[in-house]
C-alpha cells in the first residue's frame, strides 16, 4: 500500500468512496440526501491524502492543516479492517503538529472505537440532539 497526496484526477474515485462509505455506515443519516458533490463541498481548502494499492484507491483523509484538524477519514467499505484507516491516521498525525483534533459523530460507534484504540482521547461531546459528535484529541 502506498500513501500520497491526492490530485484532481483522483477526485472521481474519492467522490465514490465518500458516498459509498457514508451510505453504508451512516445509519443515523438520510442516505437519499447524499450525493457525489458532497465530497467537493466537504473538502474545500483541505489537504487530501489517499492510500492506494496497485493504483486502486482504498481510502482518503482530508486535513485542515492550519488547525491541525482531521476533517474527513473514509475507507472504501471493501477495505475496512485492513489497516487503511490506521495508515491514514498515522500519516495525518505526522503531517501536522500535535495536538491533532478531529470530530466524530456520536452514533458512529465503530469509528469511536477505532480512534480510541489508536490513542485518541475523547474531550467533549457537543452538538444538538440527533447531531451530537465527540471532539477527540491526539497528543
Amino acid at each position: 500500500m502506498n500513501i500520497r497526496e491526492a490530485n484532481e484526477l483522483d477526485y472521481p474515485e474519492l467522490r465514490k468512496i465518500y458516498l459509498e462509505s457514508r451510505r453504508k455506515s451512516f445509519h443515523w443519516a438520510n442516505v437519499n440526501e447524499m450525493t457525489f458533490e458532497d465530497f467537493d463541498r466537504d473538502t474545500i481548502e483541505e489537504y487530501i491524502i489517499l492510500v492506494e494499492d496497485n493504483s486502486h484507491i482504498l481510502g482518503f483523509a482530508s486535513l485542515y492543516l492550519p488547525d491541525n484538524f482531521i476533517h474527513n477519514l473514509f475507507v472504501h467499505p471493501d477495505f475496512n479492517g485492513k489497516g487503511v484507516g490506521t495508515q491514514l491516521v498515522n500519516y495525518s498525525i505526522e503531517k501536522m503538529s500535535k495536538p491533532v483534533r478531529l470530530k466524530c459523530v456520536s452514533e458512529n460507534h465503530s469509528a469511536l472505537i477505532f480512534y480510541e484504540k489508536n490513542g485518541w482521547k475523547k474531550v467533549v461531546e457537543e452538538g444538538n440532539p440527533g447531531e451530537k459528535y465527540w471532539v477527540l484529541v491526539y497528543e
